[in-house]
């Protein structure tokens, strides 16, 4: 138990640069308090101690501001920077080295007792108040920017913007994403696109000139025939 802890105050310093002392570490930080009291939730509720488990988990969400199910499922070195609004429900999965900013949600779209939230792999970072939504897949080192809103599987070393988000980057889809998401950096797929519809516009505009002057050019030629040819039988 005590390397698990400091396994969870490591991944802190190594995924906060704000971070200065193990004092403040365990002090000031309510994503690390969320996890550790999640831990011990989960253990009940996977014991079949399920109002206790989920009294705690309220009290988790009263303190921390995150609220997350004492059902999910949650690996090793996940991290929740700030935290405040973060919800992860109760059939959520997540898998190690997971990095999630303020705002995240992993929410359901149905009403049934099945799996009905997210399955988070490896590596995945989640951009401040980026939701994910339903039983789907975000594969191993995707990249969910900020505040997109995510219904559709999102394949391994992808980045998915905007709402409902897109995939703009993945291992076919260069430059691949960098290890850390960069926020102010992501990509606009609505500006994109109609930066390359601006572009097919003034290429067609350029076309059509050429073809224009070419007209012309063909008509001026065409005048000068005639206008010989009437000058030669005149004479």
């Amino acid at each position: 138990m005590i390397a698990r802890l400091r396994e969870d105050m490591n991944t802190v310093f190594e995924k906060d640069p704000a971070a200065r002392s193990w004092w403040e570490v365990v002090t000031c930080y309510p994503g690390l308090h969320a996890i550790w009291m999640h831990r011990f939730a989960h253990g009940l509720w996977r014991r079949g101690v399920r109002w206790p488990a989920r009294f705690l988990s309220h009290i988790n969400r009263f303190l921390t501001g995150i609220e997350i199910h004492p059902g999910a499922t949650i690996g090793r070195r996940f991290f929740i920077d700030h935290g405040m609004g973060v919800v992860i429900g109760e059939t959520a999965e997540v898998g190690d080295d997971v990095l999630m900013y303020k705002g995240a949600v992993l929410g359901g779209t149905s009403l049934n007792k099945g799996k009905r939230h997210p399955t988070v792999g490896n590596g995945v970072v989640i951009g401040s108040n980026a939701i994910i939504l339903g039983p789907i897949t975000v594969d191993d080192n995707a990249r969910i920017g900020s505040g997109a809103v995510v219904i559709k599987p999102v394949p391994a070393d992808s980045t998915a913007v905007g709402v409902p988000a897109r995939v703009v980057r993945g291992p076919h889809i260069e430059p691949k994403p960098s290890i850390i998401l960069q926020h102010g950096q992501l990509p606009d797929p609505v500006a994109e696109a109609l930066r390359a519809m601006e572009d097919r516009v003034r290429q067609v505009e350029g076309e059509l000139g050429e073809l224009r002057r070419a007209l012309h050019d063909a008509a001026l030629a065409k005048a000068e025939t005639v206008t010989a040819a009437v000058g030669d039988g005149e004479a």
